[in-house]
């Protein structure tokens, strides 16, 4: 095998490919390799690790066909060190050589043939313009779990109604709910997958404005659940096609739509900026698990956290205000996650009482109703005194 491609192709390539390799391989040392395989259609580069795969193929000179399988973490550190210029690789006997420009690397290969052949991609139910799912699944995420002991709540719930596409997640203290709209091959497609939030938010990174993303996965009829416990994502770049994998995670998610208020009580407007770097200051003296205060008024609010016997902080923002007046405690990280997740120039936020769910929802402006295609709900705080 021998060709040459540009440097930093190769190394954004290996990077993302790399991003699918368990980072403790076990019994089976193969996993920790990259596939890579020069054919006549070009360049491909593959990671799998048995839950996820990764498959990238890219525009190469390819001199001799060929595949080789080397450390995966090993080529991306690699690969991300060399110079500005094109890379020429070359397989001889059991050694993979790198050169670019006057840096040169000799990397061991492991047998190819122990490498497990990687799934094949269900069928296409729809696509999606890439940046749009990109920017939905970042806001989606930020509500996910992180507790590989619930692993239902790791996951992010993709429901899909005919043109719509729903993402849902939660770790029990938050929920986050994004909508957007996507071109289903069916019109009457009406299908949910549960999606590890980590592989979403990695398979998306990527994806720019212009890009078109597909999504794949099979269904089991009338139950309504992906058929064959896989889902698959493609695009298309400007170097090539990516394409991903992933099994889907079993459980049932919890009914969580139901926990968003059709109608609140009180609800508060204000500028989200002022509101962040706020947050940011009044909460250096929260201690853990204790809660940062938000008292609303009529055209104010006051933050405030900690305690006079120790450290303490307040400041005040304008807001307007519908409703009774209000004070809620937040743990002051979930509501910050919240807040960046906020895309519009203000947020709104419903409240009902201070013990009950918040709903925080984008505006793009002064007066201007919230935008609910994305909502965050948050639970409070207890607060002392």
């Amino acid at each position: 095998m021998k060709f040459r491609v540009e440097r930093d192709v190769l190394a954004e390539a290996v990077a993302w490919t790399a991003r699918s390799i368990p980072a403790r391989p076990g019994t089976l040392p193969q996993l920790s390799g990259i596939k890579i395989a020069g054919g006549p259609d070009g360049l491909s580069l593959s990671g799998f690790d048995y839950e996820t795969s990764a498959h990238v193929s890219l525009f190469a000179d390819i001199a001799d066909e060929g595949e080789v399988l080397v450390s995966g973490r090993l080529l991306a550190d690699i690969a991300r060190a060399l110079p500005n210029q094109p890379v020429d690789v070359a397989l001889d006997g059991a050694k993979l050589s790198l050169v670019c420009g006057s840096t040169r690397f000799s990397l061991q290969t492991m047998p190819v043939e122990d490498y497990p052949a990687l799934p094949d991609m269900p069928e296409v139910a729809g696509s999606v313009d890439g940046d749009v799912f990109a920017a939905a699944v970042a806001q989606a995420v930020t509500a996910a779990g992180r507790d590989d002991m619930l692993p239902v709540l790791t996951g992010v719930k993709l429901e899909i109604d005919g043109a719509t596409l729903s993402l849902l997640a939660t770790d029990r203290f938050r929920l986050s709910l994004r909508e957007i709209e996507w071109r289903p091959d069916q019109s009457d497609l009406s299908v949910s997958a549960l999606v590890p939030a980590r592989v979403l938010a990695d398979t998306t990174k990527t994806l720019g404005p212009g890009s078109e993303l597909s999504i794949a996965l099979s269904t089991r009829g009338a139950t309504g659940l992906a058929g064959d416990g896989l889902i698959g994502f493609q695009s298309t770049t400007g170097v090539g096609t990516r394409r991903t994998t992933t099994r889907l995670i079993e459980g049932a998610f919890p009914n969580v739509r139901q926990l968003f208020p059709n109608t609140s009580d009180i609800s508060a407007q204000l500028e989200l900026a002022p509101l962040v770097d706020a947050v940011k200051r009044v909460s250096l003296v929260a201690g853990r698990n204790t809660p940062i205060r938000l008292s609303f008024t009529d055209a104010m609010v006051t933050l405030e956290a900690g305690n006079g016997e120790e450290a303490y902080a307040s400041e005040a923002l304008d807001c307007l205000l519908v409703g009774a007046d209000i004070s809620i405690g937040f743990n002051p990280s979930y509501l910050l996650d919240g807040l960046s997740a906020i895309t519009g120039s203000h947020v709104h936020i419903a409240m009902t009482q201070p013990a009950r769910p918040a709903a925080f929802a984008s505006v793009s402006g002064p007066d201007v109703p919230p935008d609910l295609d994305f909502r965050y709900l948050l639970m409070p705080l207890r607060m002392q005194g």
